[in-house]
């Protein structure tokens, strides 16, 4: 009598870990300080553009010869965006299967909504939707060229964005778009801390104020742009 062949197999580790929601949770929290790190730098190097064309667009173009010549022309700005793309694929996927998971535990509506709940929290999935709307019209727009107003110039970023918020429509999108970073780092950083175990009883108040200045600072930071080219500070 031949012996069964057993065929099934555990799931790795790293399998397992993903399964889990706390796994869910710590990569939802990684990918989402990856791509705040990224933002902070990326407001910083949007300021620039209050010290002229010349200073913008060598900035620009300095993104593409990081590295060099160890690195190959544009080969450090395209391992950034490698994992930019990971990080922000990594951080929606895990949040819709999150949120999958905790509907399919709660089927029914609670009787009473937690009234303490804020803003930001309750909005954090319609703002997770924003903005990922927002990375798709902003490639296309300033890095393609594809949906771009007034005709598209390789190697003339401070132009391209002129032209960009001359236009209402680039204005609105935008600014709202900020606004939702705004609420959605409010929340999300301090949830990444209780989740990374960084947060205690004594720490919730530093972590809260740090989360509200980051988001004040982010949302600013980048509305200032739009703002100064309408206003005719930057043109």
């Amino acid at each position: 009598m031949a012996l069964a062949t057993r065929t099934d197999r555990r799931p790795s580790f790293a399998r397992t870990v993903w399964d889990s929601t706390v796994g869910k949770k710590t990569v939802m929290a990684v990918s989402g300080l990856i791509m705040l790190l990224y933002l902070v730098v990326h407001m910083i190097g949007n300021l620039k553009i209050f010290f002229g064309a010349g200073e913008f667009n060598h900035y620009a173009h300095w993104l593409r010869t990081v590295g060099e010549p160890f690195m190959h022309y544009e080969w450090t700005l395209w391992l950034v965006r490698i994992v930019l793309v990971v990080a922000v694929v990594a951080h929606a996927t895990s949040a819709y299967q999150l949120s999958r998971r905790d509907i399919r535990a709660r089927p029914g509506r609670y009787v009473h909504k937690k009234a303490r709940a804020s803003y930001a929290t309750r909005t954090m999935r319609w703002g997770g939707v924003i903005l990922g709307l927002f990375i798709v019209w902003h490639i296309l727009d300033l890095t393609t060229g594809t949906v771009h107003p007034g005709g598209f110039q390789e190697g003339h970023p401070y132009q391209n964005v002129v032209d960009t918020f001359s236009t209402w429509y680039g204005n609105v999108v935008y600014i709202v778009a900020m606004l939702a970073l705004g609420l959605h780092v409010r929340h999300g950083f301090w949830s990444a801390a209780q989740t990374l175990g960084v947060g205690s009883r004594t720490r919730d108040r530093a972590l809260k104020t740090l989360a509200n200045v980051l988001a004040l600072l982010l949302t600013a930071g980048f509305i200032a742009v739009p703002v100064a080219v309408m206003t005719g500070v930057v043109s």
